[in-house]
């Protein structure tokens, strides 16, 4: 059998990061896209791809194939957070933007991915949020879109089912990213009072969302899929 190889959206940073670690650890080829340059040794190949633009997912995905010949692991990780008004005189494109990135992106990448996907062991991993399954009153924009990352994955597991791909969200709850790091600024919170809010007293390490996400691509977890996968140190459990 041929290298494993998983291609991973965001991949520059964060979760991302850490999750072209786990896979590079784990064995796989690495492929990675973000809107800025990847510098990572754990990248074996590194895109610029704005995934909100089918035209660049397109390229990218092609990219992969031409390289590598297939993709066996998808991980829709490219996200974008942050306070949108729904005053009547605001602004709609932050709207449109954050619905571009994290389910149109979710979208372009599934579809032009799975052409190229094998049957039987292709795995589908979209990195959701615990605001796939609750909603919070400043983030309409992002809640929405990770509730419908939610319920694509759900259809998307049911349609290709046959084949014998899985497809699960992976829900997180506060990480320790910049992008985290950017909502506690616009929240006025500190680690400390945010720690407060979780039972088991801590944000999550990123590390910790790539270690699963490895678990959910492996073989051990073939007979799991349609799934919300929360990791949140019980926040809404």
């Amino acid at each position: 059998m041929s290298t494993p190889v998983v291609f991973i959206t965001g991949a520059s940073r964060g979760i991302g990061a850490s999750l072209a670690g786990r896979f590079h650890r784990g064995g796989y080829v690495v492929a990675g896209c973000a809107r800025s340059v990847i510098e990572s040794t754990d990248v074996d190949l590194g895109l610029e791809c704005d995934v909100a633009r089918v035209d660049q997912v397109k390229r990218c995905i092609e990219t992969v194939v031409e390289r590598f010949g297939h993709i066996d692991v998808v991980i829709n990780n490219a996200g974008l957070a942050g306070t949108n008004s729904l005053a009547p005189d605001a602004d709609d494109s932050f709207w449109h933007e954050v619905m571009g990135v994290n389910l149109h992106g979710t979208y372009y990448v599934c579809k032009h991915a799975l052409p190229h996907m094998p049957d039987r062991r292709g795995r589908i991993i979209n990195i959701a949020s615990v605001l796939g399954l609750k909603g919070v009153p400043d983030q309409t924009a992002y809640t929405a879109a990770k509730h419908g990352v939610v319920g694509f994955t759900r259809a998307l597991a049911q349609l290709v089912a046959s084949r014998g791909i899985t497809v699960n969200a992976i829900c997180p709850g506060w990480t320790r990213t910049s992008m985290a790091a950017g909502r506690m600024q616009e929240l006025g919170l500190d680690e400390v009072a945010l720690a407060r809010s979780v039972p088991l007293g801590r944000m999550l390490e990123p590390d910790e969302v790539a270690e699963y996400a490895f678990y959910v691509a492996s073989e051990a977890a073939g007979g799991i899929t349609g799934q919300a996968l929360v990791i949140d140190g019980g926040a809404i459990g």
